[in-house]
């Protein structure tokens, strides 16, 4: 239990601080990336998730207005 323990302590915390230690950067930065990126993730998912909402809306609306071919 303690290897385990061990090897996730060396390799699964401290991610933003020896990617910044690799990059040559501050981890403070590295952490403010890695939020700003997941928020943004989120909103692009939540936007297109609105549009494709709308848009199957306004099919409905189109479609469910012409009943058959002579209405044209």
């Amino acid at each position: 239990m303690n290897k385990l323990r061990y090897s996730l302590e060396k390799y699964g915390f401290r991610v933003c601080s020896r990617v910044a230690d690799f990059l040559g950067i501050k981890s403070k930065h590295v952490r403010l990336a890695f939020i700003y990126s997941s928020f943004f993730g989120l909103g692009i998912g939540f936007f297109i998730y609105l549009v494709l909402a709308f848009w199957m809306r306004l099919k409905d609306i189109v479609y469910s207005r012409r009943s058959s071919v002579f209405d044209l």
